[in-house]
């Protein structure tokens, strides 16, 4: 068996109407490994999920950035995961560094949306990783551990997340993890999948890297064992680095 390759973009608070459909246009016309070899994703701003969503063809799916734990309410300016499904997406993102750190996202916050997302049918790429002060310390395992243990009761079904292991020094800086780096944090992750729920979840769950991943270097990030793909921020903006990126797929081994 072998873990098939996971490329998200996440926009983030970028883009316009132009600029999504100029992206989406290119990637319906590029010439993209197959479906049995990567899963594409992108993600852009909510109030263009619909657009997206119509523009893509089938081999492209479309997440949410985010979405809130209740099913409907005063809530201003959120949007549910009954609203997601409603559209046809079958993928949010949840529990994005900027989330944690900008808009104070606690662990139990994250964990009840994971478990919102999931128990209602869609799948999450659940992100996590370390401050680069966690780094420097040597915690970066105690934290990575620590966001995966919030979650843990939330997750009936492995299969619906992908995690993404975003070391936060790495994002939107310029500075990439060395393949090695990246390398010990997705073992890690797999040895801790294995510990805490199962041996098969370990070795199935794909486990993406993202921090300042580009044209550049994603050839040689996925080449390393446990890495399966990447959550893109600005490169997932450029149409053509997004596809060289997208391209680079290299599903792994899952025994």
């Amino acid at each position: 068996m072998t873990r098939r390759f996971f490329v998200g973009g996440n926009y983030k608070m970028n883009g316009t109407k132009e600029s999504i459909q100029n992206i989406l246009s290119h990637m319906n016309t590029a010439t993209l490994p197959s479906q049995e070899v990567v899963d594409v994703i992108v993600s852009p701003p909510s109030i263009y999920l619909t657009l997206a969503q119509g523009l893509v063809n089938p081999r492209i799916k479309v997440a949410a950035q985010n979405c809130h734990s209740n099913a409907s309410g005063a809530f201003t300016g959120e949007i549910s995961v009954g609203m997601c499904k409603d559209i046809g997406l079958e993928w949010v993102i949840i529990g994005h560094s900027e989330r944690r750190k900008v808009f104070g996202e606690s662990d139990e916050f994250i964990a009840k949306k994971v478990k919102a997302v999931i128990d209602g049918g869609l799948s999450v790429i659940f992100c996590i990783g370390e401050q680069l002060s966690d780094r420097q310390s040597g915690k970066t395992n105690d934290v990575i551990a620590q966001q995966l243990s919030a979650v843990l009761t939330s997750v009936p079904n492995w299969t619906r997340v992908v995690i993404a292991y975003e070391p936060v020094w790495a994002i939107g800086t310029g500075v990439v993890a060395t393949p090695q780096q990246a390398q010990d944090a997705h073992k890690f992750i797999r040895s801790w999948l294995s510990s805490n729920v199962s041996a098969a979840v370990a070795g199935d769950t794909r486990v993406i890297y993202g921090g300042s991943v580009s044209a550049s270097n994603c050839a040689e990030l996925s080449k390393e064992t446990d890495i399966d793909g990447f959550l893109v921020g600005g490169a997932s903006l450029v149409a053509a680095d997004f596809v060289t990126i997208v391209s680079t797929a290299h599903p792994k081994s899952s025994l």
